[in-house]
């Protein structure tokens, strides 16, 4: 079917393609094959080949096959960007198991729902993280832990970083004895187990929240992410000569698919970053000459709000672009004008393996999620009456194609709810409110489902008000989403005291956030009430409070 926006399409581009029949451990091992000697990572001024990297992976296999991991097993992976991390993505899927993404940020009560929600075996994380994990519930003996600066050679000098980042690298945190040590397992001399993993095996399973609270599965199966790895690249025209820099987290979905499998799988070379420092990443762009750079807009934007922004070389640069957010117009024109870059927004989610959309290099458009993604079919609807809506009217964005995932973990009634039938086919509801204009391209006008998006961080507000209520002091509470300049929405708490906790103060209760969620949902304002809006059937009024906060 020829849409309005195939006439926009990438040059030599397919506009669908068929998902390898193989699953993600091959992509290394093919391009460890051809580019044995080539750099696979960059990481604190160490360079590690491919031989390199996939003599790591298949030592990682065969401990975790050694003390017990089966196939269909579920390993977290609790991590910031580094060498580990990559090494265990793809250990576990050599090892025929199932990756789960964490992010590091998560505390205790987060992370005590993913153990007993996976059911997972085994998560691997860093020594700063252990105590977390312990608190959570997760056995010693459960735990493969490492220490960040390791990836390095014994004896390695850190480079000149960003303060205080040496610090936190090589600190040395007393572990408990049952834990194991990753020099440890990466000592294991074992043959590395038969993969036997295929396109139609479950892969990663990713959580993402939603409006009941409780963050859900999300069921990728090999062919799934393989899919997009695929695409990405001729998308992107992307090749082995590459070099792309890895500062967007690898415990999101972006990250892992985009970042990670789509540079590893065309045998380019990554850049890893384990946090974000404006100053040290237009210093790696610069030193590793940097051409490819998947990111969120708040990373341009404080890139380019540097006192030094002026003296950064980006020419390396081929590309550059992400999603998450809006991209401001006035710091995409910026990059034009000081750059000649233009910046490639695109859309997607966790259930969608990242992208579904995305603009075309050589014909995009502005705060636009773009057009639908090879061999994605996406449609705008009355999401009342499942009727197509023409171009210009908004309505719910559905997605159907091979990069959608096949549902939510042991959540049957949530995965029935996240489909329609429509003209067929199976589409997902993304919850998104869109347009699509006369030239094919979409829109977000609104949300139909209840999120914040700080930074490109998605907040789930009923996912926070269940954390916040553990507080002895919180009778009730409600997030809404406030306006920010810098991070376009930021979390806001109303909250009403119980009796007795009338000196309960907002930077008392943020500071007793700060240690029971992840630093990105902790609310940034707080207001104190003394009642919130009900309706007739005792429900809190949220909505009521959302529009006020807009309109202030």
């Amino acid at each position: 079917m020829t849409r309005a926006h195939h006439r926009f399409w990438p040059a030599r581009v397919p506009h669908a393609i068929a998902p390898p029949a193989t699953a993600l451990p091959d992509n290394l091992a093919v391009s460890a094959r051809r580019f044995a000697q080539r750099p696979a990572l960059h990481f604190l001024g160490h360079t590690t080949t491919y031989a390199e990297l996939l003599a790591q992976v298949q030592r990682l296999a065969a401990w975790l096959a050694e003390r017990g991991v089966r196939k269909g097993d579920r390993v977290l992976v609790g991590l910031q960007n580094c060498p580990q991390l990559v090494i265990a993505h793809y250990a576990i899927h050599a090892a025929n198991a199932v990756v789960v993404p964490v992010n590091p940020m998560n505390r205790a009560a987060e992370l005590r729902h993913l153990i007993e929600d996976s059911g997972a075996v085994l998560a691997i994380t860093s020594a700063d993280l252990t105590a977390e994990w312990l608190s959570a519930g997760m056995a010693a003996q459960d735990l493969l832990v490492t220490r960040l600066a390791e990836a390095l050679p014994e004896g390695t000098p850190l480079p000149d970083l960003p303060s205080g980042w040496a610090d936190w690298l090589n600190a040395d945190i007393a572990l408990p004895a049952a834990t194991t040590a990753w020099a440890d397992a990466l000592a294991c001399t074992a043959a590395p187990p038969v993969t036997t993993v295929g396109a139609d095996d479950l892969a990663l399973l990713p959580y993402t929240s939603g409006t009941t609270g409780h963050p859900k599965g999300c069921m990728h199966k090999h062919r799934s992410l393989q899919h997009n790895v695929f695409a990405g690249a001729l998308w992107a025209n992307a090749c082995h000569e590459d070099v792309v820099l890895g500062v967007l987290p690898m415990f999101h979905i972006t990250g892992i698919v985009v970042v990670m499998h789509g540079t590893l799988a065309c045998g380019a070379a990554l850049v890893l970053m384990p946090r974000w420092q404006r100053e040290y990443a237009a210093r790696l762009i610069a030193q590793y000459r940097i051409t490819r750079w998947t990111n969120i807009p708040t990373m341009v934007i404080d890139l380019l709000a540097s006192p030094q922004a002026d003296g950064f070389d980006l020419s390396s640069l081929v590309t550059i672009g992400g999603g998450g957010a809006s991209m401001p117009q006035a710091v995409a024109e910026r990059l034009w004008q000081r750059h000649g870059l233009r910046y490639m927004e695109g859309y997607g989610l966790t259930e969608t393996a990242a992208p579904s959309h995305g603009n075309p290099y050589d014909a995009p458009k502005q705060q636009c999620l773009g057009v639908p993604y090879l061999s994605c079919d996406a449609r705008v609807i009355d999401p009342d009456t499942g009727r197509e809506l023409p171009p210009g009217e908004s309505g719910e964005v559905i997605v159907h194609g091979p990069m959608v995932f096949d549902g939510y973990w042991r959540r049957p009634d949530a995965t029935e709810a996240a489909f329609i039938e429509f003209d067929g086919r199976r589409f997902f509801r993304t919850g998104d409110i869109g347009l699509v204009d006369a030239d094919g391209y979409f829109f977000m006008t609104d949300r139909l489902k209840r999120m914040i998006n700080a930074s490109g961080f998605k907040v789930w507000p009923s996912e926070v008000e269940n954390l916040m209520h553990a507080h002895p002091g919180i009778a009730e509470a409600c997030i809404v989403a406030a306006p920010d300049a810098y991070r376009g929405e930021t979390v806001k708490a109303v909250v009403v005291k119980r009796a007795g906790f009338e000196a309960l103060t907002a930077d008392d209760l943020r500071a007793w956030c700060r240690e029971h969620m992840a630093a990105y949902k902790v609310p940034a304002q707080i207001e104190f009430a003394d009642s919130l809006p009900k309706s007739a059937t005792g429900k809190v009024m949220w909505r009521a409070l959302q529009e006020r906060e807009k309109a202030r």
